[in-house]
């Protein structure tokens, strides 16, 4: 955004509600997908959206104690990005903080040696992959995805990074569905959520 453009002083949450698409029934009979790509496509909103995400308050105690001296103010270290919306925000995210971006993948997509861990999720069971060597021991992360859901995919992702010795001090994501739980499933992980519905 240029200097001279006006700020949008529309509440954050209530910008993303105004632009995400809810399709019913996809992928599967039951389940109502919250489609984020018109946030996207809109620079503005995806601008504010990243910052959004960038800047959680990072509560986590550990977080302090391992921050090595004159890093920056992020409290982070890496951001993590959980295929496949994920991806872009964390590469976004990362961008914005001045810091590097690890990809999570679903099974089969990496090529060098890897650490997988099975989820559960509403509609069905997958497994999520990461490089062995992307996350170094004591490392601060940031974990980004589009959806808090039933936490599946992102405790999942907590437990690949953990494994690697990798710090979760948040989970940011852009919607949380608070009626599924998982919130609670990450804990005691703090959770930043730019819209709860």
């Amino acid at each position: 955004m240029s200097a001279d453009a006006p700020a949008d002083s529309t509440p954050l949450d209530e910008l993303i509600a105004s632009h995400a698409v809810e399709i019913p029934d996809f992928p599967e009979p039951g389940v109502v997908f919250r489609d984020l790509t018109p946030v996207f496509a809109d620079g503005p909103a995806f601008r504010r959206t990243v910052e959004g995400l960038a800047a959680p308050s990072l509560g986590d105690p550990r977080a302090a104690a391992l921050a090595p001296s004159g890093t920056g103010g992020t409290g982070y270290d890496v951001v993590v990005g959980v295929e496949a919306r994920g991806f872009l925000l964390a590469a976004a995210v990362a961008l914005d903080a001045g810091v590097g971006v690890v990809p999570v993948r679903k099974a089969g997509k990496l090529p060098r040696e890897r650490l997988s861990a099975d989820y559960t999720l509403e509609y069905g069971t997958a497994t999520l992959e990461v490089h062995t060597d992307s996350i170094t021991p004591g490392q601060r992360v940031l974990l980004v995805d589009d959806v808090l859901a039933t936490g599946g995919t992102l405790a999942a992702s907590v437990q690949l990074v953990e494994a690697l010795g990798g710090v979760v001090v948040a989970v940011s994501v852009v919607i949380e569905l608070v009626d599924l739980g998982g919130r609670q499933r990450l804990a005691p992980h703090a959770v930043h959520a730019l819209w709860t519905t």
